[in-house]
This record gives C-alpha cells, sequence and structure tokens, in this order.
C-alpha cells in the first residue's frame, strides 16, 4: 500500500491503523504474551524498512527529476513510511531466526526492494508492485536459509490463560474484520478464501484419506487468523473488484491445498507468493496485449480503405 494525501482515499486511514495494530501486538507481544524473538530483531527491521525505503524513494526520485515523495514535513515523511513501519514489523513478528539478525534484515530488505524492483503496469497506466512485500521477504528467506522458520503460535498466548486463548483470537477477528470492511473492502477475499480453504481441506481428505479434523484445525491457529485478516488482504497486491478477489482466494486456497499435498511446509507464505507471481503475470500480458492492439489497428486501416 501507499500513503495518498488525498481525503477520499482509504489508504492512508487503512495504513495508519494497521501500522497502529501491528506496532500494538509487538509491543504487547514482546512484553507480556510471550514472544521469544529478541527485542533487537523488530528494531533492526525497522532500521532496515526505514532506510531501504528511504534510499530507493531518493534514487527514484532523482532519475525521474521529480521531488521525493517523503518531502513535505514530518506528517508526510511519517505518512510515507507507514508502509515500511507495517512490512518490518510484519517480517520480525512472523520469523524466527534465533538470536541471530542477519535473516531479519534480508526479509525486511528483500520485502521494501521487491515493491521498487517488482512491478508492472495496469489498464490505467499506472506501475504497481505484484508481491505482498512482507510475504514474499519471509517466502525467500525460508527457502534460502532452511535455519529459518516461522514463529511458533503458542507465542501469541504463552502467558495467557483460558479466558485469554479465547480473548486475543476474539480481538484480531473483530478488529481485522472492521479494517477490512471499512477500509480495504476485502471482505469478498477473506470469505472466498476462508471458503476455499474448507474446500480444499473437503478434497484432500476425500483424495488423501486425511482425518478432516486435522486439515481444518489451522482454522483455529493464531497464524491462520493472522493471515487471513492481515496479510492476504493487502489492498495494494490483490483485485480491487468483488469477482477478481473471489478468484484471488479461491486460488490461494487451491495453490496451499496441492503443496501441502505435496508435503511442502509453510504452505501459508508459499501459496500466497505464487498466486501474486501468476497475477503478476497475468496483469503483464493483458497490459502487452493492450499496447500492442493500437499499432495493429493502426496498420490494419490504410488496407482497408484502399479495399474501399
Amino acid at each position: 500500500m501507499t500513503a495518498s494525501s488525498d481525503p477520499r482515499d482509504l489508504r492512508l486511514p487503512a495504513l495508519r491503523r494497521f501500522a497502529f495494530a501491528i506496532t500494538l501486538l509487538n509491543v504487547v507481544g514482546h512484553l507480556y504474551l510471550g514472544f521469544e524473538q529478541s527485542y533487537a530483531q523488530p528494531l533492526v527491521a525497522l532500521a532496515t524498512a526505514y532506510s531501504l525505503e528511504l534510499l530507493l524513494e531518493w534514487i527514484d526520485a532523482r532519475a525521474k527529476k521529480r521531488s521525493p515523495r517523503y518531502a513535505g514535513g514530518p506528517l508526510v515523511l511519517a505518512n510515507f513510511l507507514l508502509s515500511a513501519h507495517i512490512s518490518g514489523l510484519a517480517v520480525a513478528m512472523l520469523t524466527y531466526a534465533n538470536a541471530r539478525l542477519a535473516p531479519v534484515m534480508l526479509a525486511t530488505a528483500i520485502a521494501i526492494g521487491s515493491k521498487h524492483v517488482l512491478r508492472v503496469a495496469t489498464a490505467s497506466g499506472r506501475s504497481v508492485h505484484v508481491f505482498n512485500p512482507s510475504n514474499l521477504g519471509i517466502t525467500v528467506t525460508l527457502l534460502a536459509l532452511p535455519s529459518v522458520g516461522i514463529f511458533q503460535p503458542y507465542m501469541f498466548t504463552e502467558n495467557l490463560g483460558p479466558v485469554g486463548d479465547w480473548v486475543l483470537p476474539c480481538i484480531l477477528v473483530i478488529a481485522g474484520s472492521f479494517l477490512n470492511a471499512r477500509l480495504t473492502k476485502k471482505i469478498p477475499l477473506i470469505l472466498a478464501w476462508l471458503g476455499g480453504f474448507a474446500i480444499q481441506a473437503l478434497v484432500r481428505t476425500a483424495v488423501l484419506g486425511t482425518a478432516l479434523r486435522s486439515e481444518l484445525m489451522p482454522f483455529t491457529g493464531l497464524a491462520f487468523l493472522l493471515f487471513t485478516f492481515y496479510m492476504i488482504t493487502d489492498p495494494a497486491t490483490t483485485p480491487s473488484s468483488a469477482r477478481g478477489q473471489i478468484v484471488f482466494g479461491l486460488a490461494t486456497a487451491g495453490t496451499y491445498g496441492v503443496l501441502v499435498a505435496c508435503h511442502v511446509v509453510f504452505g501459508l507464505f508459499f501459496a500466497l507468493s505464487l498466486v501474486c507471481a501468476g497475477r503478476g503475470v497475468l496483469l503483464f500480458a493483458l497490459n502487452h496485449a493492450r499496447a500492442r492492439l493500437p499499432a495493429d489497428l493502426s496498420l490494419a486501416a490504410p488496407a482497408t480503405a484502399g479495399q474501399r
């Protein structure tokens, strides 16, 4: 997502609320819930995200001879860094690299760099980034460094009692539903993803003979809730139309089912990256076809006129 100064644009309010929510979750997580990452890891992730976001924007502004988007005062700068803030904290929260800082820095750098490098033009002529930044950073780091894993869901409720085990997931679901209903408008995507997840579980149970209870168990995990309400719904890298959102959610669920059937771990993150890649290829192909269409028509027009 990219901050905007347009008061009618919901992206900036969404960014602010997501940034506040993930900051609060990280602070409470490290101080009380039971996060096992060191305090240094989110700080290093934020420093990497901020510095790289500013550097790449400065380079892009110099190359295009325009004013950097962070110029204009402290508030403009803060709004500009909201996206980097979210990506940095998401990477630090969702990855587990023991006490090492370099893997967190690598994942954060990939997340921020992907927004500036892996882009494709849309029908409106705008250039948009294709991959969910933090998800791609995590995906590449998991592939490149087998010693790095994903956070253990118990870290969110390790210090909570039987009541807190229910209260925290309810808070995450309610807050995520509000944000996605009012600001990102991604409820169709969420419903399609949840429905598709249930369908792929039923299919794998019927085909592979697995226990349906185990296939549906991820529904109850905090990792699944965070992915559903705060990861897959990224407005900048998912379709805006209801039909497109439904296709995107079902495709992610289907890809996840295939990966799990092939015994691939961390299927949630890999599935989202693969679907984002497929969507990027489709956008590129459509834009390329549109770019060629006027030239083809202009070549055909004289011949048609000569035949008359």
